[in-house]
């Protein structure tokens, strides 16, 4: 990789783990029923939490002694805590494609205010084209483009409205905990120490939630099968991917790139759970996939830009 600019990798980890965190409400619908949405996103993210410390213990801890680098894993920290928790019920309440686009398709709204908020830092043009277009793709696909959906609207509406709420809290932890990061690798730390230290802080607070919640996991080697593939590859691994991307871009910019994984989950459980989509939908998904492409594709500012 000698040689190679490092902003050269930075789209392609973030459209990466994307992919894998798009898996990640198929995998979760063939749970066992016992299984609630509380515990898979306490078991996903305490377990993988624990991986990511563990894999980088010395610099995560460095990090952690750090006063300044402190602040902001503690503060993404509380977004680790809360992502999954409000991730897994909407998705339960609201259908696994509108739970994941309003979560996803929120997040960088929510990151832009956040920059706004704490560096007085305007969106760029080209990054308000791009997520006006995304977001107009994800209101099209959440609001017309489910046909299961469209019906629940009227038979569910009374789990629909609160599986939009969660979708929206998961969207805001989500851009908190990837801003933290982007300010905490500022500091100087490596992606692996901040991964490591943010996400272990948040597994030693979502451990509490997973012994109260998490006894069914064990309950069947199918149960147990989903949850080490929610831990090793949208967790651990996507995870070490979304720090190489943030370790060179605005966290506004890199969860704009990651509207893409409303995209994959759609798709996924189109072709998989059985879900379908309407015309509204498609035309929602090329919007998304058109938002993303130009913003992976431009020479994208970077954090300390």
């Amino acid at each position: 990789m000698t040689g190679v600019p490092r902003s050269d990798f930075a789209a392609p980890a973030l459209v990466t783990a994307s992919i894998l965190w798009g898996t990640t409400g198929t995998a979760a619908s063939f749970m066992p029923a016992d299984v609630g949405p509380i515990a898979i996103g306490a078991v996903t993210m305490c377990v993988g939490g624990l991986l990511l410390f563990l894999f980088s213990a010395s610099g995560a801890i460095s990090a952690l002694r750090d006063p300044v680098a402190r602040r902001w894993l503690a503060l993404g920290a509380l977004g680790v805590f809360v992502y999954p928790l409000a991730f897994y019920t909407a998705m339960n309440l609201a259908g696994v494609a509108i739970g994941n686009v309003v979560a996803l398709g929120s997040g960088p709204m929510f990151a832009a205010l956040l920059e706004w908020a704490f560096e007085r830092r305007r969106p760029t043009r080209r990054w308000l084209a791009c997520t006006f277009a995304a977001v107009a793709g994800i209101a099209l696909l959440a609001g017309f483009g489910h046909a299961n959906a469209v019906q629940a609207h009227t038979e569910r509406h009374s789990a629909i409205l609160p599986g939009v709420g969660l979708g929206l809290l998961a969207g805001l932890a989500y851009a908190l905990y990837a801003y933290a990061s982007s300010r905490a690798l500022a500091t100087g730390r490596t992606g692996r120490a901040v991964m490591g230290g943010m996400f272990g802080v948040g597994a030693v607070l979502l451990l509490p939630v997973l012994l109260l919640t998490g006894a069914p996991l064990l309950h069947s080697t199918r149960a147990a099968g989903i949850a080490a593939y929610l831990v090793i590859g949208p967790m651990f691994l996507a995870y070490l991917l979304f720090a190489v991307g943030l370790a060179r871009l605005r966290s506004s910019a890199a969860t704009t790139i990651t509207l893409v994984e409303p995209v994959v989950a759609t798709v996924l459980a189109v072709a998989v759970v059985g879900e379908r989509l309407t015309v509204a939908g498609w035309v929602g998904l090329a919007l998304i996939l058109a938002g993303v492409a130009v913003m992976a594709t431009a020479r994208l500012p970077g954090n300390t830009a």
